[in-house]
Formats: C-alpha cells, structure tokens, sequence
C-alpha cells in the first residue's frame, strides 16, 4: 500500500529487451561477434603491421649503409707548428680531447641516441706519411703510406697479442714514437714487436716509429674499426696521376699511437686533424621517427645544432656525415611501396565493409516482420533503433575490443592511435548498421507488402544513380591510374581503391543481369520431364531479392583475392627472372676472365641434382671490323641449344649454330642487336688467340645465357676454334631434384685458386632482404587469405539465410512425394546458380581488373627494392595467377553445394511438421 501523494513506482519489465533477444537467437549474434572480431582485427593489424615493417626498414637501411655512412663525424683542424709547443701540447692532451667530446655527446638531439661503446675520439694524418724502409711490401716498387692515429679506447676495443700497448711520452719535437699494428697490418706489412718504421718529417729529419705491440679487436665488423677500416686492415690503393693502362697500387696501413700522442703529429703532417665520432644507436628507432631525424641531421650539417657543436670543439669545425642520403634512399623506396600496399588495404577495407553491412542487412531482413509488428504496436522508430543498437553494441563492442588486444599482442611495437580508429570504425559500423537500416526501412509503419523476388524487383531510382556515380569514380580512377600509375600526386585515394570500383561496379552489373540466365534456363527445363530442374531454377528465381546481397561481396572478394595473387605472381616472376639474368643458369662457375680446369665439367656433372653442364669459351675483346670490340661466345651447338631452350633467354636452334666439316666455310652466327648492326649481313673475318674464322649473322637474340645481363656478343660453333679452353660452365638442375650446393661449391674451390660458383637460388634470395619488400608481400599475401575468407563468409551467411526458406521448401515437397535423394539433389541445384555465377563472374573480373590496371602498376621496387630492374628485364607488371583466380571460385562453389547437401541430408532427417507451420509465409 503507498501512501498518498507519493509517485506510482514503475513497474519494471518482465524481462530486459536485450537478454531475451540475446537468448532467443544466439546463433546470429555469435555470427555478427565473430564477423566483428576478425573484422576489427585486420583493422587494427593493417597499420601496426605497417608501422612494424616500415620502422624494421629504415633500421636495416641505416645498418646496411655501415658506420661510414650513418656515423656523425666532427672533424676540427689540429693546432700546427705555428702555435706554441706548451699551448699545441695543451690542446692535444686527451683530457682536453674527452671533455670536447663528451659536449659533443651532450649535444646529440632526440631521436639520434649515441652509442657510447662505439663512439671515440682522436687525432690522426690528414696526408699519410710514406714508409721508408725496404723491407715493407711495395707492389709496383711504390712505398707504402701510413695513416698515424692516436685513437682512445684501443686498450677497450682489442687485445694485445704480442707485445704491449705503446705510451704518449712525446712532443712534436720528438724523433721517437711508439704505436701499436693490428694483426691484419703486421701480417701484410711483415711487422712485430720491435720493428721500426721510419717516416719524413716536416723538418726534413727522419722519424722513427717503433712497434710495440701486436693488438686483435675484439669486434673487427663494429662501428669503431668500421668508420675508418683502414686502422684495421691494410688496403691496396691506386696511386694517383698514374696513366698507364693498368694503374699501379700501393700499400695503405694505419699505426696506431697511444691517446695521449697527438703532440707528435704536427711533425709528420702540416695540418693533423682532431676528430669526435659519435656512433648513433638506431636500434630503438621508428619510422615515425623518420621526419625528425632527418630535420636534426640537417641542422647538424649546416644549421643551428653545427653553431652549438663549434662552441665545443672550434670555430672551424665540419659535420660530415652521409645518414641524409641514406634516409633519402629509404624514403625513395617507402614512397614507391607504400601506394602498393594502398591497393591492398583499400581492396580488403572495402570487402571487409560489404561484409559486415550484407549481414546487418540480412539481419534486418530476416527480423522484417518482427520490426513491422512493434511499428504496428506502436513502437516509435527511435525506440526501435534504440533496442536494436542495445542489441548489437553488446556484441561487437566486446568483439571489437577482443579484435584490437589480438591486434597488438600479434604486433606490440607500433602506434597505438590507427589501430584503436580502425577497430572503432569496425565498432561504430557494426553497430549502427542493423538500426540505421531499420529504422530507415520502416520509418512509417506499412500494410502487409508482397514478395520481392528477384526475377520481379525492379532497381530504385536511388540505386540507378548512385550505381551510376560509382561508375564515373570507378572509370576516373581506372584512366588516371594508368596515365600517373600509382606513384603520382592525383588520385590520392581513389587511385588506391581503383580495383575495389572495378569489381563493385563489375558485380553491380552481375547483379543486374543474375535474372536473366534464371530465365533462359528455366524455359527450356519446364518443357522437360523431370521437375528437378525446373523446381530449382524457380525456386532461384523466387528467393527474396535480398538475396543479391551476397553476390556483390562474393565478386568483390574473389576480385582482391585475384588482384592480391597477381601481385605476388608479378613480383616473385620479375625476381626469377632478375636472377636468372644475373646468372645465365641455375649455376655458373667462372674465374673472371681466367680459364678453367679439363676436367672440372665432368666433376660437376657428378654434383647431385645436376642435370646437364655446358661448356662456354668467351673472349672479350674480339676485334669487329669497325674496330670495337665485342664479347665472343664460342659454344657446343646441341648443348647450348638445351640449355637457352631450358632457360628462355635467347632460345637458340642447333641448326642456327652448326656449321659443316669444311673450316674455310662461313660459320652462321647469333648476334646481340648491337653487333647486327656493326656487322650487317655479309661475311666477315675475324682473328682471336684461338683461331680465325669467317662468320655471318644469321639470327638475332636480345641476350643468352653466357652473358644473360643484356650486353653485347657474337656467338658461333666452338669447333672451329683451336681447343678453346673453358671460361665458364653453365648448369642445370635436374627435373624433380635439389642442386647440393654446398658440394658443387666445394668442387669449384678444390679445382683451382680464384674459381667461384654463382647459384640462381642464392641471387634470388638476395633480391628478398628489405624488410620493406617481405612486409608488403606479407600484407598482400593477408590480402589474398582476407579475400578468399570473406568469399567463404558471404557464402555461408547467403546459405543461411536462406535456409528456412529451402527447408520449408523441401518439407512441402516431400508431402508431394518427392524423394529424399531428389531433394537434396533440388536443394544442390538450386544453389548453384548464384555461385556459379560469383565464381565465374569473379575470375572473370579479376582477370578484366588485372588487364585495365596492369600498365599503372609497376611492381619493380617492391620486387627488387633499392637496386632497380636488370638491363632485359623490362618491365615489372601484374602477372594473373591462375591459382588465385580460380581456386577461391571453385571453392566457393564446392563449398555452397557442400553446405546445400549437408542441409537437405539434416533437413531429410526430421518430419515435415517440424518445417511447416499454418500460416507461415516462407
């Protein structure tokens, strides 16, 4: 009992809308959860995934350049002969040396993070001094040059093999120095402990340079040995001003003094230079980081962080280093790889979103009558679009948030903020669908309205223009891809979802025309005796028009799944042949311009999985008559022949190279066009170190395996040379079987000092190593996956959808005495003309879509990244692929008459009272 005056309590529901609705059909909810979460995880994945490979990119492109390249170096004239002894002293003291560098340091701005093992300073020779003494190594009878440093923290970065560490006890008036080699300089330049190396110095006296000891680096590839390599290992340089044809070469060594002796080197060199190197440490670095770096080595180079670093070290200071140009290299090839990937997010995107809208839109299908009746009850639009938000929002909230945890558990270094917009759009689009839907669909409450089939729909005017819209995006997209390709400035986004517009407006047009062929084969199946067909088509024919739904997103996945597969076809093919130009076979083994062994074909003959071996004599200098020169190729015709048929490059007959018995007979020869040109068509002689002979062109080949990279040849019969010795052995592998390597390369270095085997697979494998390249072939290889499984998805959501209509059918007709093996032969044939018209029309399209937007897309830098296309590699385009043209159709039409006989099979399996129902209008 209330008392008075007081509010009537409401009287809360019997039951929540959503639970109840949850419960009475959980199986669609599941359904929308499971769509949501893969949906919001692709979503989120795709710019993390990005994010990862861009940021592993520049880090690999700043390791691959070396510490030559992506170091900073502050170099500062060292005080000369001009200063004061007590004051050049003063200034040269590696006290004063540390504390200049540990400003330098200090100075380093965010995001280049210093490296401080690796980072050192010194004083070393700008003009390196010659060694005097006879007993150095001198090529060419030239004296060598030694580079005199004194570097801190050797004691750290090696050991002492022999001897012991030299000391800084010296002034630029001494005639005495100590310093240490490393064990490469004392093997080359035969010093030990207790050598001596006598130098010039600026006075004119003689300055002796004593060897203290033998050090090893303890890490000879890190940054410290590696900005200058020649305080590690000796090299062999050109010496300057030299004209002869083979220029002559000298030694080039480094003697490393203690820190403290940098006093000593205005002795020996007019201007020594101090030197701060800082070695970054980019292992923390990512591509968001990219801008910023760029703009602070800018201003280390020539800009206000330059001014900060000469108040340290001296007015004279310069900042070198070549971590721009490295970055520019980067960006080139992110710019060229980027609008790539673009096509792929933008095709999966747009699949994705029809996807998740035909199910909310079958959704609101299937629950027509039940919205209908609440309009009728009096339930406004927005209190049923609220009830249907209730519903969805708690299923794909949680699904979306489970998809973006997935997201960045699978890549967990990336940025947090694309991820969380992508899996919130997924959310937002997941959960306003069904209600936008419905509440535009029954936005005034109507009578009972009479079946939409799709032989009698008719399409709206709405439809008809915004198809027609689509189609002008589609046909600008298309004309402005192949004109600009992907890599212009216009078109931007549109450019990026040009296959997406193929295939919708490709499958819009399907759409259209899906009721015509159910019209022209149930005529002549109605005047059949069996019913089975005529019952499927029309029973195709009456399914709700709805049921076209499905058919658009099945073209537009089978349409990116086909476009992903031609760019990995395209790409993986301008790699095989990339390597097989660099090679000519799928081994070679040469010695440069040197000859090989007899007998070393037979051994290789003997490598497991060879096949066959060809012997190929080249001389390089063959003198035309013109008076250049051109490689000459000397083969054994019925061998060679095989082996440019095996390999495709310049396929060559036996009967174009074989010349008769008679040696005064012109030999019929194979040009490059470069030689056909000089040559013309008439005879010509010819002398080499093998043998003269007469020969014409008979046939013109753009390359050959011999010299596959597209330079110039005449190739003609070796048998009328004299015993041409081998220059090189061209092989093959046999069919089914796996070259050993290992032991075709030991055969080639047991034959002879300087022999090297070149393998096909292993060049290939080097045209793979940019994490650039394998993250945009792992982002399309996702695409091909995400577009036959959401082909898969439209299927069965279209098959379930529809089957409560197909099983109710089926109960009817066995009340008529139809079978159980005709029926579910009825429900196979029913179901087979919408995916046979997905699967055909979808490799279709894809194969029109590959064709129309092949010439805009050129694959040549995700292919071959930094190093461009090969001479006679041509260009890099989209390559269809069989297997995803056809293998995600055909599935999709074994898999929908799987699921229609699984169904008959299960729907046979229960009485016909459990189908029908009075009244029911399916």
């Amino acid at each position: 009992m209330r008392r008075k005056g007081l509010p009537a309590r409401p009287v809360p529901p019997v039951a929540p809308w959503t639970r109840t609705r949850l419960r009475a059909a959980p199986a669609p909810a599941v359904a929308l959860a499971l769509l949501v979460f893969a949906t919001a995880f692709l979503a989120a994945v795709f710019p993390r995934a990005v994010d990862a490979y861009e940021s592993e990119g520049v880090r690999s492109a700043i390791a691959d350049a070396g510490a030559a390249r992506s170091g900073i170096e502050l170099t500062a004239p060292a005080p000369g002969l001009e200063w004061d002894q007590p004051e050049r002293k003063d200034a040269m003291r590696d006290s004063v040396l540390r504390g200049q560098y540990r400003k330098v340091v200090a100075a380093m701005p965010r995001p280049i993070r210093v490296d401080g093992g690796q980072s050192t300073y010194g004083v070393r020779t700008v003009k390196p001094p010659a060694g005097l003494d006879r007993t150095l190594p001198q090529p060419d009878e030239i004296p060598p040059q030694f580079t005199l440093a004194a570097q801190s923290g050797v004691d750290v970065h090696a050991r002492v093999r022999d001897g012991r560490l030299p000391k800084a006890d010296v002034t630029a008036d001494s005639r005495r120095v100590e310093a240490a080699v490393t064990a490469r300089t004392a093997r080359v330049m035969k010093l030990g402990p207790g050598s001596t190396v006598r130098i010039d110095s600026l006075t004119g006296e003689r300055v002796t340079v004593r060897i203290t000891g033998i050090i090893e680096p303890r890490h000879p590839e890190s940054a410290y040995w590696s900005y200058d390599p020649v305080l590690r290992t000796p090299s062999l340089i050109d010496v300057p001003g030299n004209n002869s044809q083979e220029p002559k070469k000298r030694w080039h060594a480094a003697l490393l003094l203690a820190p403290g002796a940098g006093a000593f080197l205005p002795a020996v060199d007019q201007v020594p230079q101090q030197y701060w190197r800082v070695a970054p440490d980019f292992t923390a670095l990512t591509a968001r980081d990219l801008p910023a770096l760029k703009a602070r080595v800018a201003s280390l180079e020539a800009g206000p962080l330059r001014t900060e670093l000469r108040r340290s070290t001296g007015p004279d200071a310069l900042v070198s280093t070549e971590l721009d140009k490295v970055l520019t290299g980067y960006d080139g090839l992110r710019d060229a790889v980027s609008p790539i990937v673009a096509v792929a997010a933008y095709g999966v995107g747009g699949v994705a979103a029809v996807v998740l809208l035909m199910t909310c839109s079958l959704a609101a299908v299937r629950r027509h009558d039940e919205l209908d009746l609440l309009r009728s009850r009096g339930g406004s639009v927005r209190g049923v679009a609220g009830r249907l938000l209730a519903e969805t929002s708690v299923v794909a909230v949680p699904a979306a948030a489970l998809g973006l945890l997935l997201a960045v558990l699978v890549v967990p270094d990336a940025r947090a903020l694309p991820s969380v917009a992508g899996a919130a759009g997924v959310c937002v689009l997941g959960c306003a669908a069904l209600p936008v839907r419905a509440a535009f669909t029954h936005r005034r409450p109507r009578a009972h309205e009479g079946r939409v089939d799709l032989l009698t729909a008719r399409p709206s005017r709405r439809r008809t223009v915004a198809e027609l819209v689509l189609l002008v995006l589609a046909v600008g997209a298309v004309v402005t891809l192949r004109r600009s390709g992907t890599d212009g400035a216009s078109g931007g986004g549109l450019v990026s979802a040009a296959p997406l517009l193929v295939g919708g407006i490709a499958a819009l047009l399907l759409v259209r025309l899906y009721p015509l062929p159910l019209r022209l084969f149930a005529r002549p199946l109605a005047r059949r005796r069996g019913a089975l067909g005529f019952l499927s088509m029309a029973s195709a024919g009456r399914a709700s028009a709805t049921q076209a739904l499905p058919l658009l997103g099945l073209l537009l996945a089978l349409t990116t799944a086909a476009f992903g597969g031609s760019v990995l076809t395209g790409v993986a093919d301008a790699r095989d042949r990339t390597a097989l130009l660099e090679v000519g076979a799928d081994v070679r083994v040469d010695r440069g311009d040197g000859t090989l062994p007899a007998s070393l074909a037979a051994e290789i003959r003997r490598t497991p999985g060879i096949g066959d071996v060809t012997s190929v004599h080249i001389d390089w200098y063959l003198r035309l008559p013109d008076q250049s020169t051109a490689p000459l190729v000397a083969v054994d015709p019925a061998a060679y022949s095989r082996l440019t048929r095996s390999t495709g490059l310049g396929p060559v007959g036996e009967a174009e190279l074989a010349a008769g018995g008679d040696p005064r007979a012109v030999l019929p020869a194979v040009a490059s066009p470069e030689v056909a040109r000089r040559l013309g068509k008439g005879p010509h002689s010819f002398r080499t170190p093998t043998g003269s002979f007469r020969a014409a062109v008979g046939a013109v080949r753009d390359s050959t395996p011999a010299l596959p990279s597209g330079s110039a040849f005449l190739l003609i019969d070796r048998r009328h040379l004299e015993r041409p010795p081998s220059t090189a052995l061209l092989a093959t592998g046999a069919p089914g079987q796996r070259i050993d390597a290992a032991a075709l390369a030991r055969s080639a270095r047991a034959a002879g000092d300087g022999l090297e085997a070149h393998f096909r697979t292993a060049e290939r494998a080097e045209l793979t190593d940019s994490p650039l390249q394998s993250g945009a072939e792992r982002i399309y290889t996702a695409a091909v996956a995400a577009g036959a499984g959401y082909a898969v998805l439209a299927v069965l959501l279209s098959l379930l959808h529809s089957a409560p209509r197909r099983a109710a059918l089926l109960a009817r007709l066995r009340t008529m005495g139809l079978s159980t093996g005709q029926g579910r032969r009825l429900l196979v044939l029913e179901s087979l003309p919408q995916a046979l018209l997905a699967a055909c029309g979808g490799a279709l399209v894809g194969l029109a879509a590959i064709g129309l937007l092949a010439p805009g897309i050129d694959l040549a830098r995700v292919a071959l990244a930094a190093g461009g296309p090969r001479s006679g590699l041509g260009e890099v385009t989209l390559q269809a692929d069989p297997w995803s043209l056809l293998l995600p159709a055909a599935s999709v039409v074994v898999l929908t008459a799987g699921v229609a006989f699984v169904q008959a099979w299960w729907t046979s399996r229960h009485t016909t009272a459990a189908e029908l129902r009075t009244g029911d209008t399916r």
